[in-house]
């Protein structure tokens, strides 16, 4: 349904984006996208490059008058460091970096000068999905679905375990000492898992680290202020949230369809990924079986679950509950201090040459994660419901079935598989 394609280096001209599979009549303006371009570049520890850089979209495809029409939609983002690199003679790179795509591009695609992949390689690159996310934004929250993140951990510096018990320390205490079947117990355990997800996205978003608990933003800061003292770099991982997504979208029946799988591969494909999880994660493999399922009562006619171990995705479809991810960001491979090579015109031993990087990129991908989560869900949302546009759209999704018992009946019936 959802189909994107960018195009552009990190210091040529513009980038570029084409976005397909949008529904006609969606309000959409450059504010829109602008304003995520904005957040995207904001964040302690980052390099030069964004106070250069004020990056502004033009819409050049797709929307007429302020609304969708249904067709492809261009977004250009103009690259004001472009200027001092156009009339310039550009001196051969032939060192690769540890950890970048200069060595493994030169392989691939035979490049004899390793510029050619910096450039394309560059994480400058994701400017233009942040413009694409941005525009799904605005498709889901017309539905009311909200998308949200921050910054959990830096470095060795995370937001204090204390910070997690209504997500997991509650239910296992109570576990302990109450049977978990009984169905007093398991309504008092509604809602012990759901943090208030809102405030957390307020409070990230007026931090520089994008971490929503000041104590930890202020650690946070002072392990980027150490990092760049001694000429490195560091990492971390970022959560991100959809909160009112409804139940059923995504499918159990084919691998690729399990949107599990389409929102991992999403979230991985962003520069120097190389982890995500949903939900609690492989902290589910420290615990028993009976401590990581969700389990389900019965409220006001619905079936609800008692926790969000699961991150909101069950068998590859939602089910109701927020979803949650985890994004782990490796370290910049770029460093101040030099590291171990080789150059490859000459075969002698050489040390890395520096180019020009964040110190600490996490919490300027806050928004990139994010991108990707709405990219996905919008797909999988628009998947669902079909339709051209958004006046399709509405009534078929106010008529989506939900959890309530009334929506799910049961032949409660035996039956055979009935194959010949």
């Amino acid at each position: 349904m959802i189909r994107f394609l960018t195009a552009g280096e990190s210091h040529g001209p513009s980038l570029t984006a084409i976005l397909e599979g949008m529904p006609a009549g969606l309000p959409l303006s450059s504010a829109d996208i602008d304003a995520e371009l904005a957040r995207r570049q904001q964040g302690y520890g980052s390099g030069g490059r964004m106070k250069i850089e004020r990056d502004h979209v033009r819409i050049t495809a797709g929307v007429m008058a302020g609304k969708t029409t249904g067709g492809p939609i261009a977004f250009v983002v103009e690259n004001l460091d472009h200027a001092k690199w156009r009339d310039r003679d550009i001196a051969p790179m032939t060192i690769p970096r540890p950890g970048h795509a200069d060595l493994t591009g030169a392989v691939k695609y035979g490049y004899r000068e390793l510029r050619l992949a910096l450039e394309r390689a560059s994480a400058r690159e994701t400017t233009m999905r942040v413009a694409v996310g941005a525009a799904c934004r605005k498709l889901l929250a017309g539905f009311g679905i909200i998308v949200g993140g921050y910054v959990v951990s830096i470095g060795d510096v995370s937001v204090d375990q204390v910070d997690n018990v209504d997500k997991v320390d509650k239910v296992d205490k109570v576990s302990e000492v109450a049977n978990p079947s009984s169905p007093s117990n398991l309504t008092n355990l509604t809602n012990l898992t759901n943090p208030n997800y809102p405030a957390r996205f307020r409070a990230a978003e007026a931090s520089d680290v994008r971490c929503y608990d000041p104590e930890t933003a202020e650690r946070m800061r002072e392990a980027i202020r150490h990092i760049m003292q001694t000429r490195d770099t560091l990492g971390g991982v970022i959560e991100c949230v959809a909160l009112n997504v409804p139940p059923g979208l995504g499918s159990h029946v084919h691998w690729d369809r399990r949107l599990s799988a389409r929102i991992a591969a999403a979230v991985m494909s962003i520069h120097a990924m190389k982890g995500v999880e949903i939900g609690d994660g492989f902290a589910e493999t420290l615990r028993p079986g009976t401590q990581v399922q969700d389990q389900l009562i019965l409220e006001e006619g619905e079936v609800r679950q008692t926790s969000n171990h699961a991150g909101g995705l069950e068998g590859g479809i939602t089910n109701g509950a927020p979803i949650v991810v985890r994004a782990a960001l490796k370290p910049i491979a770029t460093t101040l201090t030099p590291l171990q090579s080789v150059d490859l015109a000459t075969g002698a031993p050489a040390m890395t040459q520096y180019e020009r990087s964040d110190f600490c990129q996490v919490p300027r991908a806050v928004p990139i994660v994010e991108a990707m989560l709405c990219i996905t869900l919008a797909d999988a949302l628009l998947e669902k419901l079909g339709g051209d546009s958004i006046d399709e759209m509405r009534p078929r999704f106010e008529a989506l079935r939900r959890l309530r018992l009334d929506d799910l009946p049961m032949d409660n019936t035996a039956w055979r598989f009935g194959y010949e």
